[in-house]
């Protein structure tokens, strides 16, 4: 039952990790996860539904930010629940159709990028209503930045066929995982927020310039190969002709 079992997962787990590649850090424990709970999944909730159920994680992360600001810093300790609930979601809702057989591989990617984007402007916003002074120009910085990574990792898919959701070691889990330990932090220690968050930024900053460079280069070697075979067409067509 056992060597069942694993082979089931290893064939779940070849099945999930389909178009994507995973660089993150904690990439092997949260794929072994993902597949664990793939087979779970009662047939009744489809991928739009966990797509809905992430982005009512990513809602209720903004509403603790907003009832932190209006009534209790503690209420930011709901932000936990919330990236827990986004993670479920988001983290399943494409590897539940490749699971069934049923991927809507340009439909779902599509709907997940503009979830994903509102859901991030909500939780800007809700910084900016949450931040004192010129502390809130961090939030609109923040989900710039964080826009900046999500169109450049659409262009790494157009330009290199290879869709990747991390910059680096860091993925939407572990970013996820730091801003619980920013907003758990802000409970404690009342305006250390302004500070993480802005190294934060400053990371954001520093990956994003990484990934475009890299971005650059994957384009550059893509147009010398597009060169190459369109010169040997060329020459073979001449052959031909001769």
């Amino acid at each position: 039952m056992k060597k069942e079992t694993k082979e089931n997962m290893v064939k779940t787990l070849n099945i999930i990790a389909k178009d994507r590649k995973r660089t993150n850090i904690l990439k092997s424990s949260e794929q072994k996860l993902i597949a664990y709970l793939v087979q779970k999944i009662p047939m009744w909730i489809n991928s739009d539904g966990l797509t809905a159920i992430g982005f009512f994680g990513n809602f209720m992360v903004a509403s603790s930010i907003v009832l932190g600001a209006f009534f209790s810093r503690y209420w930011l300790l709901l932000s936990i629940i919330g990236f827990t609930v986004n993670w479920f979601g988001d983290s399943l809702d494409g590897r539940i159709a490749y699971y069934r057989n049923k991927p809507r591989k340009w439909y779902g990617f599509s709907l997940d990028v503009t979830v994903d984007w509102i859901g991030t402007i909500l939780i800007g916003l809700g910084f900016m209503i949450y931040a004192q002074g010129a502390w809130k120009y961090l939030g609109f910085l923040f989900v710039v930045l964080y826009g900046w990574q999500m169109i450049t990792a659409q262009l790494r898919y157009k330009v290199g066929g290879q869709y990747s959701i991390d910059s680096g070691i860091f993925g939407p889990t572990e970013v996820r995982i730091i801003l619980g330990a920013i907003f758990i932090l802000e409970v404690f220690f009342p305006g250390s927020i302004y500070y993480l968050v802005a190294l934060a930024t400053a990371f954001l900053i520093y990956a994003n310039v990484v990934e475009a460079k890299k971005l650059l280069n994957l384009a550059d070697i893509r147009d010398e190969e597009e060169k190459r075979i369109k010169a040997e067409a060329i020459q073979s067509q001449q052959r031909e002709n001769a």
